[in-house]
Formats: C-alpha cells, structure tokens, sequence
C-alpha cells in the first residue's frame, strides 16, 4: 500500500524579504517559518528546504540501517544520524553528509561499515537524492 504524505508552505512577498510558513499536513506535527535568508544567509530562529530535506534524510537513513543491522543479525540498540545538506545560492544543493554514531553489540567494524555504506545506498531518500554526492561518516561509539 503506497502512502502519499503533504506539507503545504504559505509564501508573502518576493523571494529576497519575503517568508512564509511550512506545515506538515499530514501528521500535522508542526509548522515552521522559513525565509530565502534561513537558506541563503543561516538566519537562525527560522528553517529552510535543505534543513528539512536533513530531516527526512536522517531519519531514512535511520530506518534503513535499522533495518539492514536487523536482517544481518545485530540489531541496533541505538543510532544517532545527522544528515548535513549544503545549499549554495546560485548552485543550489550541493550535497548531503550523514554522520552517523551507533551503538550495535557483537558487530565487527568490517561488517558495520558494509552495512552501513549499502544503506546509504538503499535509503528511499538517497535514492531520490542520487543527483548530488552523499557522503558517509560512520562510527560505532
């Protein structure tokens, strides 16, 4: 069964001072306020496409891990995933880093490095984000 999930974002004004508004419609979880200088400039208190795109990154690539640690035998007790997009304005998105530290008993480095690189390549989201480079930094803690 597919699932189709929406966020609706509500834009004022030009691009340049302009803002608006991103809800998640679906799971009516939040809504965020974004603006082209969150994007452009880092301006704090307000979030930007890259950020959110971050957020769906890490999280699938928790869920792919998960599931391939899983299948291998060595189920993970915990994973901490960061998912660092850059955005350079006139450029557009340049690539997105996971950092990644995981708490996985009785896996040998070689094999969680293995794992850990096929689900990188595997994850739904890496996959729709094949147009840009996705690096990889692993480690178990």
């Amino acid at each position: 069964m597919a699932v189709t999930s929406e966020a609706t974002t509500l834009w004022f004004g030009d691009l340049r001072s302009g803002s608006g508004t991103t809800s998640l419609d679906t799971s009516d979880a939040a809504e965020f306020p974004v603006s082209w200088a969150a994007r452009a400039e880092g301006e704090s208190g307000k979030t930007n496409p890259e950020e959110l795109l971050g957020a769906a990154h890490s999280a699938c690539y928790s869920m792919a891990l998960s599931n391939a640690l899983a299948s291998a035998g060595t189920p993970p007790e915990s994973l901490q995933v960061t998912a660092a997009v850059t955005f350079a304005p006139g450029e557009g998105i340049t690539g997105s880093h996971l950092l990644v530290s995981a708490k996985i008993p009785g896996i040998s480095e070689e094999d969680f490095e293995r794992i850990a690189e096929d689900a990188k390549a595997n994850c739904p989201v890496s996959k729709a984000l094949a147009g840009i480079p996705i690096t990889l930094e692993a480690s178990l803690a």
